[in-house]
């Protein structure tokens, strides 16, 4: 089923009702970070397999940061969590940056079943990797969709950023050497969610985003293209305990059915219910599942 449907029906979406899986056998822990879009994809999850298997699943939602997270799974306290290419490269393997997602993807599944018996499945479909973010009617003005576009700009970019974004390995420094982005004065830092109110008051021209952040699916913004791959891959992708697998039979088949199915437009209108239109999750994610085709 096409985005665009899936978009129409997070929008249009009344009237839900919640859904509640037969409780047989052993139960299934689905757990998930502390922010957002972990939370919604870990009820997405909760929801689709309660359904599927027709078995009780216990969630462990907004649980804590990465290495928390991880933890829980090795320890056997989650059967199954969200996490992002990129970000197990990095925090969890310790090795260094790629921006080539297949070489990511393969070297995180192979490290991951070796190191710790854990399994990841294909991509669910988006990647929210950085994105740097300019007004829309400046884009439009000015002709610019690529960050190599932005580069040839007469008059430079007043950038607005987040305090880890001007540290990181993979942030500010590395960027602005990529590009050779001519920037006015010194980047402005500031809380994440302070970025895009900066922009639409035109006290910078040009953001360090989240692909996926709910704002970009309702503001007239331009998503510059990273046309020289400078930001690495972290594409979300269900990881689940081996053991897991072995001891609830269909278990595979039924997540795998999520896999591609959430694109970076789909990801950011999900985040945008629970964040902009304060929408419980659990209806957000009972309308996900309904417009996808996955519950009547």
């Amino acid at each position: 089923m096409g985005g665009e449907k899936i978009l129409a029906g997070l929008i249009a979406a009344a009237g839900l009702n919640a859904i509640i899986g037969c409780a047989r056998g052993t139960p299934l822990t689905v757990g998930s970070k502390n922010f957002t879009e972990q939370v919604i994809l870990g009820e997405i999850v909760a929801q689709h397999v309660s359904h599927r298997l027709s078995r009780r699943v216990d969630r462990k939602l907004n649980l804590g940061g990465t290495l928390l997270a991880h933890q829980a799974m090795l320890q056997g306290g989650l059967d199954l969590y969200p996490e992002y290419t990129g970000t197990a490269l990095t925090a969890i393997l310790k090795r260094p940056l790629s921006s080539d997602p297949n070489d990511v993807l393969a070297r995180v599944r192979s490290e991951y079943q070796q190191r710790f018996n854990i399994v990841w499945l294909e991509p669910l479909g988006f990647n929210n990797t950085f994105a740097m973010v300019i007004r829309g009617e400046d884009a439009r003005r000015h002709g610019i969709g690529s960050l190599s576009e932005a580069a040839r700009r007469d008059g430079g970019w007043t950038l607005g950023v987040g305090y880890e974004f001007q540290q990181r390995p993979d942030g500010l420094p590395g960027l602005l050497k990529t590009y050779k982005l001519p920037v006015k004065g010194s980047p402005k830092t500031m809380d994440l969610g302070l970025l895009y109110k900066a922009l639409e008051q035109k006290q910078v021209d040009m953001v360090a985003a989240n692909a996926t952040d709910g704002l970009l699916s309702v503001m007239d913004v331009k998503i510059l293209t990273d046309d020289k791959r400078y930001f690495p891959p972290y594409q979300a992708a269900l990881t689940v305990r081996a053991e897991a697998l072995a001891a609830h039979p269909g278990l595979k088949d039924a997540l795998d059915l999520l896999s591609g199915k959430f694109s970076d437009e789909i990801m950011r209108a999900l985040n945008h219910q629970v964040d902009g239109k304060h929408r419980p999750v659990n209806e957000v994610a009972l309308t996900f599942l309904r417009a996808s085709g996955f519950l009547a």
